[in-house]
């Protein structure tokens, strides 16, 4: 992507980096939210839930608003491309699947002062922990389909979807970790009568 292979350094990354940057993240906010602002486990699990299901929603709207929008300037078509448009151009590049810390620090970064700020640091902890849950599902859930033949019904479905995003119709199906808030906003794909395999 990069000439200089300082900057290909920052675009490519192991499928495996997230979860070692986030789990003892997550961790952490689960533990300082109890010990520090006594919140009852039924509580901060209620919460994580919560930040879970806002995830999928943030994951929706990322991808379909975000990485599918057509910016009409020559800088700003290079930068979507950079962003989201070279995993459209080589879907099975397995060091292109998973977002980069360059960008996934410093958005869940603002996600937490987002969260805090509506919520309460004590709120917003364990439910932050659900969000980047949510987001390592997600990542780990992209790396999968795309890699690995998933034969279970729930991924098997999830993978088929995602690749006739891919292949047939990359203006719907946006949803990767569930197809809920594409049958909420209209943008589902119908199945296919034989599953689509990555090429």
């Amino acid at each position: 992507m990069f000439k200089s292979d300082f900057m290909e350094l920052f675009s490519r990354v192991h499928w495996t980096v997230p979860l070692w940057i986030f789990i003892p993240v997550i961790s952490a906010l689960l533990y300082f939210g109890y010990s520090s602002y006594q919140k009852s486990p039924a509580h901060s699990a209620v919460l994580a839930v919560l930040g879970i299901f806002i995830w999928t929603l943030a994951e929706y709207m990322l991808h379909r608003f975000i990485f599918h929008f057509q910016p009409k300037s020559a800088w700003g078509k290079n930068m979507h491309w950079m962003f989201h448009g070279v995993h459209h151009d080589y879907p099975s590049d397995p060091l292109r699947l998973v977002m980069v810390p360059s960008v996934s620090i410093p958005l869940a970064s603002l996600f937490f002062v987002l969260f805090m700020g509506l919520l309460g640091t004590g709120n917003a902890m364990p439910f932050t922990a659900g969000f980047l849950t949510g987001y390592l599902f997600y990542d780990m859930t992209h790396y999968a389909v795309h890699h690995f033949p998933i034969k279970s019904k729930v991924f098997g479905r999830l993978r088929e979807m995602h690749m006739r995003h891919h292949y047939q119709d990359p203006d719907n199906g946006f949803g990767v970790s569930t197809p809920l808030w594409d049958h909420v906003f209209g943008t589902t794909l119908k199945r296919s009568r034989s599953t689509v395999t990555s090429k």
